[in-house]
């Protein structure tokens, strides 16, 4: 088994507070704005950290886990990605971060009871289908009409493409009618694959290992030529930030999160804040499994 480890991160560094009233609403860090900024990281390699990714990483190659894993529908990219010539105004743009919207107007009722993820290969994937509702309960998270909204007057089902652990995936998706905009947003009409049995465990209980390995939030996205991948990181407001490092196999990309300065394994004060961390990868992810080390588990993508 081939194993590399990556130890430099791209860090989006306009951050996130995720405070009560945001994870009310179900809002998490990624659809925070970005900013470019660069940190270096130097660690031990034998540090418990990488032990503990490398277990992971044997954990999961060749194993059945990673067979299931590998046939099933798990999204890598924004199941709603943002209307291609971007959004009118300020407002619009963070109605669309909180996933806040309005309906005014009739939603279909009826939907085929199943659709296809369909990949370039010519493998397809039959799974149950949302109908508008379902899928538009999931798109608003909010569901605030006196906060920044974006109304929904209509909708009609489409496909669209998205990326995923097999690669990108053609895929139903209702395309809902924006008032005051002549391109649809489309959502996905599909849930993820339920994940297979992790044939590892959690590290720890709680967020934190007293080595100071952190819990990963949610993937956001892989680039395009699957050479970086963008995760949710956490941190709290008396350190340096989020960091995290890639162990990567023929078969697995484990990624390591831990905080840059202040006390090790702790946040110092209750204010939770999800950073957009960009890792780079040694070459394309693929149909690698995507693993945090802390849970022993793949990414979530929402």
């Amino acid at each position: 088994m081939r194993t590399h480890t990556t130890r430099t991160t791209t860090r989006l560094a306009l951050t996130l507070t995720l405070t009560t009233a945001l994870f009310a609403a179900g809002c998490g860090g990624e659809k925070a704005e970005d900013g470019i900024g660069t940190k270096p990281r130097d660690r031990d390699t034998s540090s418990p950290s990488d032990s503990r990714a490398q277990q992971v990483a044997d954990a999961w190659d060749g194993s059945k886990a990673a067979e299931a894993y590998r046939s099933g529908y798990y999204p890598m990219g924004d199941a709603a990605p943002s209307p291609s010539k971007g959004f009118h105004s300020d407002d619009d743009k963070t109605a669309y971060m909180l996933e806040n919207y309005v309906l005014r107007g009739e939603l279909p009722t009826t939907a085929p009871e199943e659709g296809q993820a369909k990949w370039e290969g010519g493998e397809s994937l039959t799974l149950p289908l949302l109908d508008a509702r379902q899928t538009y309960a999931a798109l608003d998270r909010v569901d605030s009409p006196k906060d920044p909204h974006l109304t929904v007057t209509s909708a009609k089902l489409g496909e669209m493409t998205i990326a995923t652990s097999r690669g990108p995936a053609t895929v139903p998706a209702w395309l809902f009618t924006l008032e005051g905009y002549d391109e649809p947003l489309r959502r996905v009409a599909f849930e993820p694959s339920n994940l297979p049995k992790p044939p590892i465990g959690s590290a720890a209980e709680g967020r934190t290992t007293r080595d100071g390995l952190e819990q990963l939030g949610q993937l956001v996205e892989v680039s395009e030529d699957g050479r970086s991948v963008t995760v949710v990181a956490y941190h709290g407001s008396c350190d340096d930030g989020p960091a995290v490092d890639a162990l990567e196999t023929d078969g697995s990309v484990v990624l390591s999160a831990s905080i840059v300065g202040g006390d090790t394994g702790a946040i110092c004060t209750s204010d939770l804040r999800g950073e957009k961390v960009t890792v780079k990868l040694d070459r394309p992810l693929g149909d690698r499994v995507l693993l945090d080390a802390f849970m022993g588990r793949p990414l979530p993508n929402e």
